[in-house]
């Protein structure tokens, strides 16, 4: 029997310089890459706009975007998503989604972005804790493991919050499911720890419970980590739950398209997992 190569699918990504500050290229650039590079269908989950002045991100503060502005441009990006999922349909199955987050006082104002937008999927983050943004930089790490009371009871409060989104939002897709570990080197030896590591047992049972889909996010392998977002032993205990997982990349811009998706997606084969990757809405 002659192996079939694997479908490319992406279940996060496609984040693009027109919607997203730290992203680059055009989203309908983007869009086009993934169809060269034989994508079946893929998912694009912009960032949600903050939902309040505090938590606009010092990289759209910089270039003197407000929070009306952030909700305009996110309009545009679901308008924009739209006409290109109808405008490609022969070539890719595009779904429209977003990437929610989760902070104080979070839930009406993403509830208001549901059942205003209507996607066809979410992609349920977490990137504050405390609503300090752990994943911007080492130094503002620091500062959420100190609003947390350190390092171990950061991850116990990271892992709270995304029960919380899970719970309160069912979101389909789970995105990079251990990314609190980004700026830690020691990282392996923390999620042992058993606080850390019940509560990462609890959230993969109700991933398990909800049916929901696990992000096997590649990005952290394309900027040289050793494994992607979920990390090995998280991974195997997800494979003995049998919890869905499709590959992410995490893309922002043409560069990231598809890159070292191969590499997750022989990860996945190799540890078990079903290689008819889960699509949102199916």
């Amino acid at each position: 029997m002659v192996d079939r190569p694997l479908q490319r699918v992406s279940v996060h990504g496609g984040h693009s310089a027109e919607f997203c500050s730290h992203a680059d290229d055009a989203l309908e650039d983007i869009v086009r890459t993934y169809i060269e590079r034989g994508f079946s269908w893929v998912g694009i989950t912009e960032h949600i706009p903050p939902a309040r002045d505090e938590l606009i991100p010092q990289e759209e503060r910089a270039v003197g975007l407000s929070v009306g502005g952030l909700r305009a441009r996110f309009a545009s990006y679901i308008q924009k998503c739209r006409d290109l999922q109808r405008d490609y349909s022969t070539q890719i199955e595009i779904l429209v989604g977003f990437e929610a987050e989760i902070y104080s006082a979070y839930r009406p104002f993403l509830k208001g972005l549901i059942d205003e937008y209507r996607p066809d999927y979410i992609v349920g983050s977490v990137h504050h804790v405390n609503d300090v943004p752990f994943d911007v930089s080492p130094e503002l790490y620091a500062e959420a493991a100190k609003t947390s009371g350190g390092l171990e009871a950061l991850y116990c409060d990271y892992f709270d919050l995304q029960l919380t989104l899970i719970e309160d939002f069912e979101p389909e897709v789970v995105g990079h499911f251990d990314l609190i570990r980004l700026f830690d080197a020691d990282y392996r030896a923390r999620l042992k720890r058993a606080a850390v590591w019940e509560r990462v047992e609890r959230n993969l049972e109700r991933i398990r419970e909800l049916g929901l889909i696990l992000d096997f996010n590649v990005r952290p392998l394309a900027a040289g980590q050793s494994e992607p977002y979920v990390s090995a032993p998280i991974l195997r205990c997800a494979r003995e739950l049998d919890i869905a997982i499709a590959p992410g990349d995490d893309s922002h811009g043409v560069a990231g398209v598809g890159l070292r998706c191969d590499e997750g997606m022989r990860i996945l084969g190799a540890s078990g997992f079903p290689t008819r990757w889960p699509k949102p809405g199916s």
